[in-house]
């Protein structure tokens, strides 16, 4: 018989009954022995009880644990302890990559082709010149990548902030602004990492349903009945679909937003590559717009620089809570991004760059074509694609030496699609990745069920 948790003594050892106290103090009994793999939890009724909570609030801490793979099981059934490891990871994104040494053409990350990249000489130069250079102070962005950032922004923003790229930016505002239980809406699909952040923090996710235009505003107001800390969207070019918000939808969303205070998070990841101008909700709300541009795929990855802007108090918080860490962005790299957004020629290549995609896209999409698979232009560094089958097709892929993201990876719902990066795919290669992108497809199996 499974030995079971004494529930008079377990409540006992628990000093906050928060979802974080009792997550904690759950996961360090585990860890130190004293509850054993394998040993049934007393029930989440039972415990909300005997601590003066709500069940959602032991529900909560435990679908934390469950993430974390420490325990397992809910409803009848009960839960029990599957493991003695916490270790929290971005288990989504870890999950890309690795597909053997069969692969011919790693298709996974949308990342910028290197060739298409500015040359960072003359910028990281120009950067060792900085006034402050090898300082203490923690400003939050240097005054060159300041003044070069304002002009371009979107919004008068009232405060900003430099960091470690984009996901950096958007890991430290949900672990400044979001606590374990929070509700948050996000776009559905959206990026991978995005998912993992919030599921780190034990957020709860509420997907936000998106057509060709953006995210439905009608389903963006019944969720907003449900009282989410955050919505986070992707303002211009979506990692995932490709897919740009129109005119008429940015009118829509202000003003199902105007009957809520939900902090509005923006996430430009593709930044200066986008065919898209920028633009942003905080010209409606700029006290709770949080806007977060990336410039790694257009200026260079391993520049790690993205611009957030929010409200001065905003600023602060986030600043404070990475003070336990790196404190501030490197100036240099900060300075060199700022050097290179005024220079003519780095704009030029950057144009290019944009030019060069977008033909790389329309070649793969005529090959498909020609195959009759038919799909919109878009915009980005990869391809949406619809599939019967997500895993007949990562199968058929892989059979022929060919690596793609899963839609299970970025999505929460149940519509079936596969990420094709189309960065770096080189004339010689397109012909056969597109027959097999049509086989993977699965198109004769929609037409033989349409018979």
């Amino acid at each position: 018989m499974t030995e079971s948790v004494d529930l008079n003594w377990f409540c006992s050892q628990i000093k906050s009954p928060s979802v974080k106290g009792i997550a904690q103090a759950a996961s360090a009994l585990i860890r130190d022995g004293q509850i054993a793999t394998g040993m049934q939890m007393p029930a989440v009724r039972d415990i909300a009880e005997q601590l003066g909570v709500s069940p959602a609030t032991v529900s909560a801490a435990w679908a934390q644990l469950r993430k974390q793979k420490v325990l397992a099981g809910k409803g009848r059934s009960g839960v029990w302890v599957s493991g003695n490891t916490v270790m929290p990871h971005p288990i989504r994104f870890e999950k890309i990559g690795n597909y053997g040494e069969n692969i011919r053409a790693d298709l996974t990350l949308a990342s910028p082709d290197p060739a298409l990249l500015p040359d960072l000489q003359r910028a990281l130069q120009a950067a060792l010149h900085s006034p402050q250079l090898n300082s203490y102070i923690r400003e939050a962005i240097s005054e060159p990548l300041l003044q070069a950032i304002k002009p371009r922004w979107p919004y008068a923003a009232e405060a900003f902030l430099a960091t470690d790229g984009g996901f950096d930016a958007m890991n430290l505002l949900v672990q400044t602004l979001v606590s374990p239980g929070d509700r948050v809406i996000i776009e559905d699909p959206t990026a991978t990492r995005l998912l993992d952040i919030l599921d780190n923090v034990g957020a709860e996710i509420l997907p936000l349903a998106c057509d060709e235009q953006g995210p439905l505003p009608e389903v963006l107001s019944v969720l907003l009945e449900q009282a989410p800390v955050m919505l986070i969207y992707q303002p211009r070019t979506h990692s995932a679909t490709g897919n740009s918000i129109s005119a008429a939808r940015r009118q829509a969303l202000a003003q199902v937003l105007q009957q809520s205070s939900t902090l509005i998070v923006e996430d430009d990841g593709i930044g200066d590559l986008s065919a898209e101008a920028s633009w942003s909700l905080g010209v409606y709300f700029p006290e709770r717009t949080l806007h977060i541009r990336s410039f790694s795929k257009a200026y260079g990855p391993d520049l790690r620089l993205a611009v957030l802007s929010a409200t001065s108090e905003m600023v602060r918080r986030i600043q404070s809570w990475r003070n336990f860490g790196v404190s501030w962005t490197s100036r240099i790299l900060q300075d060199a991004v700022a050097w290179l957004m005024e220079d003519e020629e780095t704009q030029r290549q950057i144009a290019t760059a944009r030019a060069i995609y977008r033909q790389r896209r329309e070649a793969m999409l005529a090959s498909l074509a020609q195959r009759g698979l038919s799909l919109p232009l878009r915009d980005g560094l990869s391809l949406y694609i619809p599939v019967a089958s997500e895993q007949f097709a990562m199968i058929t892929l892989a059979a022929r030496g060919i690596a793609v993201v899963p839609g299970e990876r970025c999505r929460l719902g149940p519509t079936q699609f596969i990420r094709v990066s189309i960065a770096s795919i080189r004339d010689e290669q397109r012909e056969m990745i597109a027959g097999a992108l049509v086989i993977a497809s699965g198109r004769e199996f929609n037409s033989l069920a349409d018979l």
